[in-house]
């Protein structure tokens, strides 16, 4: 808990400093009417307006007009159709706060912190329950003992062991789009949702499982990728719960016997069709959530294929940045200033290139649940691009998935002089984004 509460008001403080500085320095920039329509994000004095900056922008306003105004499915020619891209449990909790009396934007950071405290309590957890796993402890016990210390740990690794949560939990909250975690974005609860899908699956509490599951994928499309790390920790393990019911099997058989308690997994796809069915029976069409995305050119290009359009685009960028002029353009679809495109495409390719070591690393070091769950949840923004920037969103995507900050921090636990630059420079990079997204810069 004490671990925990620290990132969370550390990190939070960067957030609302900076994103505050950067609106009274900078102003809120010409998007605001632009994106902001019905002025939900602002109107509440110069305190007030400020205050919102750092956490009610963008996608906000998405999340801001459903919890006011519904998602009005019959209305989907007249405009309401992008919304249901949004999934309905974030916004219900946001309406759901607000008739009590508070104002809905200061509902939507309530959730999204209480979500964040839990998600980063859960990560804790998770860390020191796969500890063995992410020290190297567990191959280490496999060869000869000469080399583990008295505790029976390797050499030399018995200072750094309590360190990985700590540093974990440190990674997850200043990531440098850990901002997203505060503001009226679904993503905190996306978070603790999943994190808490894989706590109870790896003790074996089905029901609680499914439940966490199906809350998930009513938040986040995203969501139903559950499915696949929860039936590997079924089928496969490890689990807390039971030992395995076959023993000395080839390594693609599954390892533990199915009974009925598996079921409880089908209550992810029925919370989806659920929000599918609401929606036909409100006048709409069941596949609206799935077809919304064509509203921001996001479109099937094939499995992973967004990473060769985002390494192109890269390329791209890096040709138009210096030709140091705006008559050619090298993208086939700009989506603004060629620069502004130019530098965005580049700033999410890093993010792609940083995400490859941290998934290589979970996939060596945590069981293979948490690498399918990684793999399964790229595949969503590396299969799905948009036109000018087909990387869009992926930093967004990168975020919440926690097994990359537990790796990273065993990683940082193993590397003592690299831990301050490491979390400095993040918490830098997240308040040079969250001054960006405060004054109505697009970001991720």
């Amino acid at each position: 808990v004490r671990d925990s509460w620290r990132a969370l008001w550390v990190s939070r403080l960067v957030v609302l400093f900076a994103g505050v500085g950067a609106a009274v320095a900078f102003g809120v920039g010409r998007a605001r009417s632009a994106f902001d329509p019905a002025g939900v994000t602002s109107g509440f004095g110069w305190l007030g307006d400020l205050l919102a900056a750092p956490v009610a922008r963008w996608d906000a306003v998405w999340y801001l007009v459903i919890a006011h105004y519904g998602y009005r499915p019959e209305l989907a020619a007249f405009g309401t159709a992008p919304r249901t891209a949004f999934f309905p449990l974030y916004p219900l909790g946001v309406r759901a706060i607000s008739e009590l009396g508070a104002p809905p934007i200061l509902a939507g950071v309530a959730i999204s912190l209480a979500a964040l405290a839990a998600a980063l309590y859960g990560i804790h957890r998770l860390c020191t329950l796969e500890l063995d796993r992410l020290t190297g402890l567990r191959n280490a016990r496999s060869r000869p003992t000469g080399g583990l210390d008295a505790e029976g740990h390797p050499a030399g690794q018995s200072a750094h062991r309590a360190d990985v949560a700590r540093l974990a939990v440190l990674a997850t909250a200043l990531a440098p789009m850990a901002f997203f975690l505060s503001a009226v974005y679904s993503e905190a609860l996306y978070l603790a949702l999943s994190v808490g899908v894989f706590w109870c699956a790896r003790n074996g509490r089905w029901a609680w499982t499914g439940v966490l599951g199906a809350l998930a994928s009513t938040t986040r499309s995203a969501g139903l990728v559950l499915v696949v790390p929860i039936l590997v920790l079924y089928l496969y393990g490890p689990r807390e719960d039971r030992a395995p019911g076959f023993q000395e099997v080839a390594w693609w058989r599954p390892r533990y016997r199915p009974r009925r308690d598996v079921l409880w997994v089908a209550a992810l796809p029925a919370a989806v069709g659920a929000y599918m069915a609401y929606l036909a029976l409100k006048g709409g069409s069941a596949l609206m959530p799935f077809h919304a995305q064509a509203a921001w050119n996001r479109h099937f290009a094939g499995p992973y294929v967004a990473v060769w359009d985002g390494a192109r685009a890269a390329f791209d960028g890096v040709r138009q940045l210096l030709s140091f002029q705006r008559a050619h353009v090298y993208f086939k679809v700009a989506g603004g200033s060629p620069f502004v495109d130019a530098g965005h495409n580049l700033m999410l390719f890093a993010f792609l290139l940083a995400a490859v070591p941290m998934v290589v690393g979970v996939l060596h070091r945590l069981p293979f649940a948490y690498g399918a769950y990684v793999l399964a949840a790229l595949a969503l923004p590396l299969s799905y691009p948009v036109a000018p920037q087909p990387l869009m969103s992926l930093p967004r995507f990168e975020v919440v998935l926690f097994p990359l900050a537990m790796w990273l921090g065993a990683w940082l636990a193993e590397r003592p002089r690299a831990r301050l630059p490491t979390l400095v420079g993040m918490a830098l990079l997240m308040a040079l984004f969250v001054g960006e997204f405060a004054t109505w810069h697009w970001v991720a």
